[in-house]
């Protein structure tokens, strides 16, 4: 067996199993992408991961991610209901996405907010109803959340072709991928079959959610608890190199993050300087009425490429959620990697959204396929 080899095998059994948070796929990567490899060498590696891919995935699967029966999710599921799809949803995308580039991070995001709560069964696109205030409602989404005019004109075009047959929640799934390509030429085969559920309840947003005030530790059990692990975690918090966020969200970072301190001794200080100018300080009575500026999360907020992690680094994380990520000697590992390693980092995205695209999805006789996205049958 030639030397190379034996090395890179024996790297790979270090990497699995000294960082059990490190999947098989991820400690590859890693590694292919440090040593000096031929062509040849890399096409067998890939080859070979390919195909240990294909027997995880296509051994019996009890209950998935959280209770998500993924055996019903298929790549190409409509590909003789109705072939054109996917390609009018992109199409809709790209169109939307031409005149605002700013709701790719959008759809990006409501997608990650769909699958966290209930599943990944476009609850959130639901509209609220008498006595009944729906995911829209909660802060979390409104009025920050962008995008629903996107899926549901994508909706519109594909009823006029294939009635009922496919599900928002499909939809949602394909405009976060093609949101994806289009702003980080990150491409994924997007299984599909998701059915839409039938309920959608505003209080279950703050119970599931992560939220942008969490540490390490409370960012890894939520993440945990919906099947992810923790190199997912980080390698999805990537996502914060699009859009923007509300000062409010991270302002008493700025000016009452303790007792000891008013700002937060962690953000670099020329950053906070440039922060105080966009944010001002919040007003002392909480009833006092105010704006909530927006700032961009990372410096090039209509690309997503693994700059945020260099951001997160040079303690320019916006969010409490982002440089938390630095406490952890894992979790700031991973970033470390991923500020080196942009394609490895691009590649683990797009295997951990097809992950969190299984969260507890209905299939089969499940839910039902909604004929407009905004309300239920």
């Amino acid at each position: 067996m030639p030397l190379k080899l034996i090395s890179f095998i024996y790297k790979l059994i270090i990497c699995v199993f000294k960082t059990n948070s490190y999947s098989l796929l991820t400690c590859s990567l890693l590694i292919s992408s440090t040593m000096r490899t031929t062509f040849l060498f890399n096409l067998f590696v890939l080859l070979a991961i390919s195909m240990m891919a294909s027997l995880v995935s296509s051994s019996p699967n009890k209950g998935g991610l959280k209770g998500g029966p993924q055996g019903g999710l298929r790549v190409d599921f409509y590909q003789k209901t109705c072939p054109l799809a996917e390609t009018m949803v992109r199409n809709t995308v790209n169109k939307a996405l031409f005149r605002d580039p700013g709701l790719g991070a959008g759809l990006i995001r409501m997608h990650f907010h769909d699958c966290f709560v209930r599943g990944c069964d476009a609850s959130v696109l639901l509209d609220s109803t008498p006595g009944n205030p729906a995911e829209k409602a909660s802060p979390p989404n409104n009025p920050s959340l962008r995008g629903f005019e996107v899926i549901n004109e994508a909706k519109r075009l594909i009823e006029l072709r294939c009635k009922q047959t496919v599900s928002c929640a499909d939809i949602l799934a394909f405009a976060a991928r093609d949101s994806a390509y289009k702003l980080g030429n990150i491409y994924y085969a997007v299984p599909s079959g998701r059915r839409d559920g039938r309920v959608s309840i505003s209080d279950e947003v703050l119970q599931n959610l992560p939220a942008p005030f969490f540490n390490v530790t409370d960012l890894q059990d939520s993440f945990t608890s919906k099947g992810l692990t923790i190199d997912e975690m980080v390698t999805l918090s990537g996502a914060h190199s699009l859009g923007r966020s509300h000062c409010s969200s991270f302002s008493n970072r700025l000016y009452s993050f303790n007792l000891t301190n008013a700002q937060d001794p962690s953000l670099d200080r020329n950053y906070a300087a440039f922060l105080k100018t966009k944010c001002p300080r919040p007003p002392s009575s909480p009833s006092a009425s105010t704006s909530d500026p927006t700032v961009p999360l990372d410096p090039s907020p209509n690309k997503l490429d693994n700059l945020y992690y260099k951001q997160v680094m040079n303690h320019k994380g916006l969010l409490t959620s982002d440089d938390t990520l630095l406490s952890s000697p894992v979790t700031a590992r991973m970033v470390s990697d991923n500020a080196r390693f942009g394609s490895v980092w691009a590649a683990k995205y797009a295997a951990a959204m097809v992950r969190m695209g299984n969260i507890e999805v209905l299939t089969g006789a499940q839910g039902e396929i909604r004929k407009n996205c905004m309300v239920v049958n």
